[in-house]
């Protein structure tokens, strides 16, 4: 099933049988009876018991991105991301995403492109940005996401000039055919994978042989006690202004080298890293940062990775 100019075909994200079509906007699974709507532009792939799973993740993120004001009700601040923040209120998490977005155009999809149309994954899309953006270069994006909110979710597709799919489906369960996607980006979203090895698993099954997946923005340390001090720290501010930690579900949180190891080895990938350029003020504020919390702080890199016979990495 193709969908416009997005030639994805969809498959049950239950038990992967390609869906098949009932009308425009409702598809329905031949094996199991499940059906599947687009409402509000937005295809719906959430099982009951995976929505019922995931339901106070969501309430709690919502929540607390609503209290942080993040989005607003104009297409020109959506159409600025990532080069700028017309909200004014994230104008340094942008100049991070910025500068991720620019070493991931330069070192992963133009060589891996070539001058070809990708039919490309965006997980964790959020409110649609880098859909909008890789649209604009002539790919074909779906965008999935857990929220729909207009204003932080998918919703706001409407915003955009480039056409791309909006897809509601967790990452353990997308709802696309075997071996069908050229490029699989993880956007600032990794982290909340509840486990990495059957997420990055499910990213390979719906991938060609000779594609990608790309890990944008997620927290690196070089040890885990480091990262575990960063939840910790952030669960505890959650708890001081929110009145929960936001721990609804037992997300992974952040990477080390040794578990991205790991995970080359058990699933035959070979990573390679690229360091995004920050400008100088982003670079002495993280310096200042560091000094102030006397623990390591996350980096944040371009971590692309292919199907290798011996996993391994080559990580800066």
């Amino acid at each position: 099933m193709t969908d416009g100019l997005n030639p994805f075909t969809f498959a049950c994200p239950v038990c992967q049988a390609r869906l098949s079509q009932m009308t425009p906007d409702e598809l329905c699974c031949p094996q199991d009876g499940r059906t599947y709507a687009r409402r509000d532009g937005i295809w719906r792939f959430l099982a009951p018991e995976v929505e019922a799973y995931y339901q106070r993740f969501i309430r709690e993120y919502e929540t607390i991105r609503q209290a942080e004001g993040r989005g607003i009700p104009q297409a020109a601040y959506y159409r600025s991301l990532p080069d700028r923040d017309l909200s004014g209120h994230f104008s340094v998490d942008w100049r991070v995403r910025a500068a991720s977005y620019s070493a991931f155009i330069a070192k992963v999809l133009r060589p891996h492109a070539n001058g070809d149309r990708l039919k490309i994954l965006d997980l964790g899309a959020g409110n649609g940005w880098l859909s909008n953006r890789l649209a604009g270069f002539g790919h074909f994006l779906a965008a999935v996401d857990l929220t729909t909110s207009e204003l932080d979710g998918l919703g706001a597709y409407v915003h955009y000039p480039n056409p791309f799919l909006p897809v509601q489906a967790d990452f353990n369960h997308l709802p696309f055919t075997d071996g069908d996607i050229d490029l699989v980006i993880f956007n600032a979203s990794f982290h909340y994978s509840t486990g990495y090895k059957a997420t990055l698993g499910e990213a390979l099954r719906v991938l060609q042989p000779g594609g990608q997946v790309v890990i944008l923005d997620s927290p690196v340390y070089r040890t885990a006690a480091s990262g575990e001090a960063m939840v910790r720290e952030r669960e505890a501010l959650f708890q001081r202004r929110y009145g929960f930690p936001s721990n609804a579900i037992p997300s992974e949180n952040f990477l080390t080298y040794q578990r991205l190891d790991v995970l080359a080895e058990t699933l035959g990938l070979r990573w390679e890293a690229f360091a995004p350029h920050y400008e100088l003020s982003w670079r002495i504020r993280r310096w200042l940062a560091r000094l102030r919390s006397g623990r390591e702080l996350a980096r944040f890199m371009v971590i692309a990775g292919r199907r290798s016979e011996q996993g391994t990495s080559v990580l800066l």
